[in-house]
Protein backbone atom coordinates (compact mmCIF):
# COMPACT_ATOMS: atom_id res chain seq x y z
CA UNK A 1 0.00 0.00 0.00
CA UNK A 2 1.57 3.63 -0.86
CA UNK A 3 2.19 5.99 1.74
CA UNK A 4 0.70 9.61 1.84
CA UNK A 5 3.71 11.02 0.24
CA UNK A 6 3.85 8.45 -2.41
CA UNK A 7 0.39 8.87 -3.34
CA UNK A 8 0.70 12.65 -3.65
CA UNK A 9 3.27 11.99 -6.05
CA UNK A 10 1.38 9.51 -8.45
CA UNK A 11 -1.12 12.01 -8.31
CA UNK A 12 1.79 14.77 -9.66
CA UNK A 13 3.02 12.40 -11.88
CA UNK A 14 -0.65 11.54 -13.51
CA UNK A 15 -1.88 15.20 -13.29
CA UNK A 16 -1.81 17.75 -17.05
CA UNK A 17 -2.49 20.90 -15.25
CA UNK A 18 -1.41 21.60 -11.30
CA UNK A 19 -2.73 24.25 -9.78
CA UNK A 20 -1.63 25.48 -6.36
CA UNK A 21 -3.33 27.65 -4.07
CA UNK A 22 -3.03 29.62 -0.58
CA UNK A 23 -5.44 31.22 1.68
CA UNK A 24 -6.65 34.35 1.31
CA UNK A 25 -4.74 36.06 4.04
CA UNK A 26 -1.73 36.05 2.80
CA UNK A 27 -0.15 34.17 5.70
CA UNK A 28 3.75 34.69 4.69
CA UNK A 29 4.87 30.97 5.86
CA UNK A 30 1.89 29.25 3.68
CA UNK A 31 2.65 31.79 0.75
CA UNK A 32 6.23 30.47 1.12
CA UNK A 33 5.67 27.45 1.05
CA UNK A 34 3.24 27.37 -1.95
CA UNK A 35 5.47 29.45 -4.31
CA UNK A 36 8.53 27.09 -3.53
CA UNK A 37 6.05 24.19 -4.10
CA UNK A 38 5.22 25.71 -7.53
CA UNK A 39 9.18 26.32 -8.16
CA UNK A 40 9.83 22.10 -7.63
CA UNK A 41 6.97 21.31 -9.51
CA UNK A 42 8.17 23.70 -12.38
CA UNK A 43 11.29 21.86 -12.34
CA UNK A 44 10.34 18.55 -12.44
CA UNK A 45 8.36 19.84 -15.68
CA UNK A 46 4.87 19.95 -14.78
CA UNK A 47 2.25 22.38 -16.29
CA UNK A 48 1.58 24.62 -12.87
CA UNK A 49 -0.03 27.51 -11.92
CA UNK A 50 -0.26 29.61 -8.72
CA UNK A 51 -3.46 31.76 -6.93
CA UNK A 52 -4.17 33.77 -4.35
CA UNK A 53 -7.29 36.00 -4.20
CA UNK A 54 -6.10 39.19 -4.24
CA UNK A 55 -5.02 40.67 -1.13
CA UNK A 56 -6.76 43.64 0.74
CA UNK A 57 -3.60 45.14 1.84
CA UNK A 58 -0.02 45.46 0.42
CA UNK A 59 2.19 42.69 0.79
CA UNK A 60 5.12 44.14 -0.90
CA UNK A 61 7.40 42.49 2.02
CA UNK A 62 7.23 38.95 0.59
CA UNK A 63 7.88 40.04 -3.26
CA UNK A 64 11.48 38.87 -2.92
CA UNK A 65 10.12 35.35 -2.25
CA UNK A 66 11.13 33.12 -5.80
CA UNK A 67 8.20 32.66 -7.51
CA UNK A 68 6.15 35.36 -5.94
CA UNK A 69 5.71 37.53 -9.33
CA UNK A 70 4.16 34.19 -10.88
CA UNK A 71 1.22 34.58 -8.62
CA UNK A 72 -2.58 35.09 -10.00
CA UNK A 73 -5.51 36.85 -8.77
CA UNK A 74 -8.45 34.99 -10.67
CA UNK A 75 -8.58 31.89 -12.12
CA UNK A 76 -9.19 33.12 -15.61
CA UNK A 77 -10.39 30.53 -18.62
CA UNK A 78 -10.90 27.73 -15.84
CA UNK A 79 -13.87 26.12 -18.25
CA UNK A 80 -14.48 25.98 -21.49
CA UNK A 81 -17.94 25.77 -23.39
CA UNK A 82 -18.10 23.74 -26.50
CA UNK A 83 -20.85 24.28 -28.95
CA UNK A 84 -20.81 21.46 -31.58
CA UNK A 85 -22.77 21.45 -35.36
CA UNK A 86 -22.88 18.50 -37.40
CA UNK A 87 -22.05 19.09 -40.48
CA UNK A 88 -21.93 15.31 -42.00
CA UNK A 89 -24.97 16.31 -44.38
CA UNK A 90 -23.34 19.58 -45.63
CA UNK A 91 -19.92 21.50 -45.03
CA UNK A 92 -19.39 24.66 -43.37
CA UNK A 93 -18.97 27.48 -46.13
CA UNK A 94 -17.99 30.78 -43.52
CA UNK A 95 -18.39 31.52 -40.12
CA UNK A 96 -19.53 34.82 -38.27
CA UNK A 97 -20.56 35.88 -34.85
CA UNK A 98 -22.22 39.20 -33.38
CA UNK A 99 -23.05 40.51 -30.00
CA UNK A 100 -26.66 41.14 -30.06
CA UNK A 101 -28.51 42.58 -26.42
CA UNK A 102 -26.32 40.83 -24.44
CA UNK A 103 -26.07 37.47 -26.47
CA UNK A 104 -23.83 36.25 -28.74
CA UNK A 105 -24.84 35.17 -32.16
CA UNK A 106 -23.13 32.29 -34.49
CA UNK A 107 -23.82 32.63 -38.01
CA UNK A 108 -22.75 29.62 -39.86
CA UNK A 109 -23.35 29.57 -43.75
CA UNK A 110 -23.73 26.11 -45.41
CA UNK A 111 -21.64 25.22 -48.72
CA UNK A 112 -25.16 23.69 -50.00
CA UNK A 113 -28.40 22.84 -48.05
CA UNK A 114 -29.46 23.69 -44.60
CA UNK A 115 -28.80 23.39 -40.87
CA UNK A 116 -31.66 22.28 -38.61
CA UNK A 117 -31.58 22.94 -34.94
CA UNK A 118 -30.93 19.31 -34.03
CA UNK A 119 -27.47 19.45 -35.78
CA UNK A 120 -26.18 21.64 -32.90
CA UNK A 121 -25.18 20.85 -29.28
CA UNK A 122 -23.55 22.11 -26.22
CA UNK A 123 -21.97 20.67 -23.60
CA UNK A 124 -19.74 22.10 -21.20
CA UNK A 125 -15.70 21.65 -21.36
CA UNK A 126 -13.35 20.02 -18.86
CA UNK A 127 -11.88 21.97 -16.02
CA UNK A 128 -8.46 23.70 -17.15
CA UNK A 129 -6.80 22.05 -13.88
CA UNK A 130 -6.96 18.75 -12.89
CA UNK A 131 -5.03 18.52 -9.57
CA UNK A 132 -5.25 20.83 -6.59
CA UNK A 133 -2.33 21.67 -4.20
CA UNK A 134 -4.22 23.43 -1.56
CA UNK A 135 -1.83 24.69 1.28
CA UNK A 136 -1.78 26.00 4.98
CA UNK A 137 -5.58 26.45 4.68
CA UNK A 138 -7.42 25.08 7.03
CA UNK A 139 -10.76 24.93 4.73
CA UNK A 140 -11.67 25.64 1.58
CA UNK A 141 -13.76 28.84 3.03
CA UNK A 142 -10.09 30.40 3.66
CA UNK A 143 -9.34 30.44 0.09
CA UNK A 144 -11.66 33.63 -0.58
CA UNK A 145 -13.33 34.50 -3.88
CA UNK A 146 -11.20 31.56 -5.78
CA UNK A 147 -13.37 29.11 -3.93
CA UNK A 148 -16.38 31.36 -3.76
CA UNK A 149 -17.02 31.54 -7.29
CA UNK A 150 -15.26 28.37 -8.50
CA UNK A 151 -17.33 25.82 -6.12
CA UNK A 152 -17.92 23.48 -8.52
CA UNK A 153 -14.44 23.47 -9.68
CA UNK A 154 -13.26 22.63 -6.11
CA UNK A 155 -15.75 19.89 -5.91
CA UNK A 156 -15.13 18.21 -9.03
CA UNK A 157 -11.07 18.51 -9.64
CA UNK A 158 -9.03 16.46 -7.26
CA UNK A 159 -7.90 18.64 -4.25
CA UNK A 160 -4.19 17.06 -2.01
CA UNK A 161 -4.08 19.21 1.04
CA UNK A 162 -1.12 20.18 3.16
CA UNK A 163 -1.19 21.63 6.41
CA UNK A 164 0.41 21.53 9.74
CA UNK A 165 -2.43 23.12 11.29
CA UNK A 166 -4.72 20.99 14.58
CA UNK A 167 -7.53 23.17 13.25
CA UNK A 168 -7.62 21.48 9.63
CA UNK A 169 -11.03 20.32 8.41
CA UNK A 170 -8.83 17.55 6.10
CA UNK A 171 -11.14 18.15 2.73
CA UNK A 172 -9.10 16.92 0.48
CA UNK A 173 -9.14 13.63 -1.33
CA UNK A 174 -5.26 13.35 0.21
CA UNK A 175 -4.72 14.87 3.23
CA UNK A 176 -1.03 15.47 4.28
CA UNK A 177 -1.13 16.68 8.05
CA UNK A 178 1.40 17.05 10.25
CA UNK A 179 1.30 18.98 13.41
CA UNK A 180 4.61 18.07 14.66
CA UNK A 181 5.66 20.43 12.01
CA UNK A 182 6.42 24.11 13.13
CA UNK A 183 5.47 25.45 9.53
CA UNK A 184 4.08 24.46 6.37
CA UNK A 185 7.02 25.34 4.97
CA UNK A 186 8.44 22.76 7.06
CA UNK A 187 6.40 20.30 5.79
CA UNK A 188 6.83 21.13 2.08
CA UNK A 189 10.48 20.50 2.46
CA UNK A 190 10.29 17.42 3.89
CA UNK A 191 8.06 16.39 1.36
CA UNK A 192 10.32 17.38 -1.28
CA UNK A 193 13.43 16.38 0.38
CA UNK A 194 12.15 12.80 0.68
CA UNK A 195 11.20 12.80 -3.07
CA UNK A 196 13.97 14.98 -4.98
CA UNK A 197 16.36 16.29 -2.41
CA UNK A 198 18.73 17.34 -5.18
CA UNK A 199 16.72 19.94 -6.85
CA UNK A 200 16.41 22.19 -3.79
CA UNK A 201 18.61 24.77 -4.76
CA UNK A 202 19.04 28.62 -3.61
CA UNK A 203 15.60 29.94 -5.00
CA UNK A 204 13.47 26.24 -3.24
CA UNK A 205 15.66 26.61 -0.27
CA UNK A 206 15.38 30.80 0.00
CA UNK A 207 11.57 30.20 0.12
CA UNK A 208 10.89 27.66 2.41
CA UNK A 209 13.84 29.24 4.81
CA UNK A 210 11.72 32.16 4.36
CA UNK A 211 8.27 30.74 5.16
CA UNK A 212 10.50 28.99 8.37
CA UNK A 213 11.80 32.07 9.90
CA UNK A 214 8.12 34.09 9.30
CA UNK A 215 6.38 31.39 11.28
CA UNK A 216 8.84 31.17 14.24
CA UNK A 217 9.29 35.31 14.26
CA UNK A 218 12.50 34.48 13.27
CA UNK A 219 13.01 32.16 15.48
CA UNK A 220 11.73 33.19 18.87
CA UNK A 221 8.53 31.79 19.39
CA UNK A 222 8.23 28.57 22.32
CA UNK A 223 7.21 25.91 19.46
CA UNK A 224 10.76 25.35 17.90
CA UNK A 225 11.48 21.76 17.60
CA UNK A 226 14.35 19.70 16.99
CA UNK A 227 13.51 18.60 13.48
CA UNK A 228 12.66 22.49 12.75
CA UNK A 229 16.72 23.62 13.28
CA UNK A 230 17.56 20.66 11.85
CA UNK A 231 15.38 21.46 8.36
CA UNK A 232 16.70 25.00 8.80
CA UNK A 233 20.25 23.93 9.38
CA UNK A 234 19.47 21.88 5.64
CA UNK A 235 18.41 24.83 3.93
CA UNK A 236 20.97 27.11 4.62
CA UNK A 237 23.37 23.89 3.47
CA UNK A 238 21.63 23.75 0.41
CA UNK A 239 22.01 27.59 -0.33
CA UNK A 240 19.42 29.56 1.31
CA UNK A 241 19.85 33.37 1.11
CA UNK A 242 19.13 34.43 5.16
CA UNK A 243 20.66 37.26 5.03
CA UNK A 244 18.10 38.67 2.87
CA UNK A 245 15.92 36.91 4.13
CA UNK A 246 15.81 38.84 6.97
CA UNK A 247 16.81 41.76 5.58
CA UNK A 248 13.76 41.47 3.66
CA UNK A 249 11.29 41.07 6.65
CA UNK A 250 12.73 42.74 9.42
CA UNK A 251 15.22 45.33 8.48
CA UNK A 252 12.78 47.13 5.81
CA UNK A 253 10.74 49.41 7.68
CA UNK A 254 11.05 53.27 7.44
CA UNK A 255 11.59 55.68 10.48
CA UNK A 256 8.35 56.70 10.00
CA UNK A 257 6.71 53.15 10.18
CA UNK A 258 9.07 52.69 13.46
CA UNK A 259 7.00 55.61 15.27
CA UNK A 260 3.68 54.12 14.67
CA UNK A 261 4.44 51.75 16.31
CA UNK A 262 5.74 53.72 19.15
CA UNK A 263 2.51 55.32 18.91
CA UNK A 264 0.02 52.27 19.14
CA UNK A 265 2.53 50.46 21.79
CA UNK A 266 2.02 53.84 23.73
CA UNK A 267 -1.80 53.50 23.48
CA UNK A 268 -2.10 49.84 24.01
CA UNK A 269 -4.30 48.24 26.61
CA UNK A 270 -5.04 44.75 27.38
CA UNK A 271 -8.56 43.76 28.60
CA UNK A 272 -10.91 40.77 29.40
CA UNK A 273 -8.09 38.65 30.94
CA UNK A 274 -5.76 39.60 28.12
CA UNK A 275 -8.33 38.28 25.39
CA UNK A 276 -8.44 41.56 24.08
CA UNK A 277 -5.81 43.97 23.17
CA UNK A 278 -6.39 47.58 21.11
CA UNK A 279 -4.80 50.59 20.74
CA UNK A 280 -5.87 54.12 18.77
CA UNK A 281 -4.30 56.18 16.68
CA UNK A 282 -5.70 59.73 16.46
CA UNK A 283 -6.01 61.43 12.96
CA UNK A 284 -2.53 63.22 13.68
CA UNK A 285 -0.93 60.41 13.88
CA UNK A 286 -1.95 58.48 10.93
CA UNK A 287 -1.90 61.46 8.63
CA UNK A 288 0.95 60.19 7.37
CA UNK A 289 0.04 56.29 7.46
CA UNK A 290 -0.15 54.25 3.72
CA UNK A 291 0.00 50.56 3.54
CA UNK A 292 -1.77 50.74 6.59
CA UNK A 293 -2.72 46.95 6.49
CA UNK A 294 0.77 45.46 5.97
CA UNK A 295 2.47 48.08 8.33
CA UNK A 296 -0.42 47.04 11.18
CA UNK A 297 -0.15 43.36 10.55
CA UNK A 298 3.45 43.36 11.18
CA UNK A 299 3.30 44.78 14.20
CA UNK A 300 0.83 42.88 15.79
CA UNK A 301 2.52 39.50 14.10
CA UNK A 302 5.52 41.28 16.18
CA UNK A 303 3.61 41.66 19.41
CA UNK A 304 1.99 38.02 19.60
CA UNK A 305 5.20 36.30 20.60
CA UNK A 306 4.23 38.81 24.11
CA UNK A 307 0.75 38.36 24.30
CA UNK A 308 0.06 34.37 24.46
CA UNK A 309 -3.28 34.74 25.44
CA UNK A 310 -4.61 37.34 23.43
CA UNK A 311 -7.53 36.30 21.34
CA UNK A 312 -8.13 39.41 19.20
CA UNK A 313 -5.69 42.74 18.50
CA UNK A 314 -8.17 45.91 17.26
CA UNK A 315 -6.54 49.09 16.27
CA UNK A 316 -8.83 52.11 15.69
CA UNK A 317 -8.09 55.13 13.32
CA UNK A 318 -9.69 58.39 13.77
CA UNK A 319 -10.03 59.40 9.69
CA UNK A 320 -12.43 62.41 9.71
CA UNK A 321 -14.37 63.87 12.63
CA UNK A 322 -17.57 61.38 12.37
CA UNK A 323 -15.92 58.55 10.72
CA UNK A 324 -13.14 56.34 11.97
CA UNK A 325 -11.73 52.64 10.51
CA UNK A 326 -11.37 49.81 12.89
CA UNK A 327 -8.70 47.23 12.16
CA UNK A 328 -9.22 43.48 14.04
CA UNK A 329 -7.14 40.67 13.80
CA UNK A 330 -7.62 37.40 15.04
CA UNK A 331 -4.76 35.89 17.24
CA UNK A 332 -6.85 32.53 17.49
CA UNK A 333 -9.31 30.47 15.40
CA UNK A 334 -12.18 33.25 15.45
CA UNK A 335 -13.61 34.30 12.51
CA UNK A 336 -13.31 38.24 12.24
CA UNK A 337 -15.58 38.16 9.44
CA UNK A 338 -18.61 36.76 11.24
CA UNK A 339 -18.01 38.46 14.16
CA UNK A 340 -17.80 41.46 12.99
CA UNK A 341 -20.55 41.03 9.85
CA UNK A 342 -22.80 43.47 10.83
CA UNK A 343 -20.46 46.49 9.64
CA UNK A 344 -19.58 44.23 6.38
CA UNK A 345 -15.34 44.57 6.98
CA UNK A 346 -13.19 43.64 4.33
CA UNK A 347 -10.39 41.07 4.49
CA UNK A 348 -10.23 37.67 5.59
CA UNK A 349 -11.23 35.37 9.03
CA UNK A 350 -8.12 36.33 10.13
CA UNK A 351 -7.68 40.26 9.41
CA UNK A 352 -10.53 42.74 8.82
CA UNK A 353 -11.00 46.07 8.40
CA UNK A 354 -14.43 48.00 8.53
CA UNK A 355 -15.23 51.92 8.84
CA UNK A 356 -17.93 52.83 11.43
CA UNK A 357 -19.33 56.78 10.82
CA UNK A 358 -19.22 58.24 14.18
CA UNK A 359 -16.31 60.08 16.11
CA UNK A 360 -13.01 58.33 17.39
CA UNK A 361 -14.34 58.61 21.28
CA UNK A 362 -17.72 56.83 20.63
CA UNK A 363 -16.43 54.13 18.53
CA UNK A 364 -13.25 53.38 21.20
CA UNK A 365 -16.22 52.86 23.56
CA UNK A 366 -18.76 51.12 22.11
CA UNK A 367 -16.67 48.94 20.09
CA UNK A 368 -14.42 47.65 22.95
CA UNK A 369 -17.33 47.12 25.20
CA UNK A 370 -18.95 45.36 22.24
CA UNK A 371 -16.04 43.40 21.18
CA UNK A 372 -16.11 42.10 25.10
CA UNK A 373 -19.47 40.92 25.51
CA UNK A 374 -18.73 38.89 22.29
CA UNK A 375 -15.39 37.22 23.40
CA UNK A 376 -17.55 36.58 26.54
CA UNK A 377 -19.98 34.66 24.68
CA UNK A 378 -17.14 32.23 22.93
CA UNK A 379 -16.23 31.22 26.60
Amino acid sequence: MLNLEQQIFKQVEKANNILVVFAADWDGDAVAAATSFFIYLKKIGKNVEIAGAKPFREIKQLSFLPGFSEIKNNLDHLRRFIVSLDISKTKVSQIKYLVDNNQLNFIVSPENGWFEADDVSTKAGEFKYDLIFVIGANDLESLGYLYDQNVEFFYKTPIINISQQAANEEFGQINLIDINCVAVSELVFNLIQREAEKLIDEDLATGLLAGIIIKTRNFKTGNLTPQTLMATSELISAGARREEIINRLYRSHKISDLKLWGKILNNLKLENNNDLAWSWLSKKDAEDLSGAGEILRDMVDELMSNLPDTKIFMILIEKDLNLSEVFVFSLKNINILDMFREYAPIGTIKNAVFNIEKNIKTVISEKITETNKKLDKLK
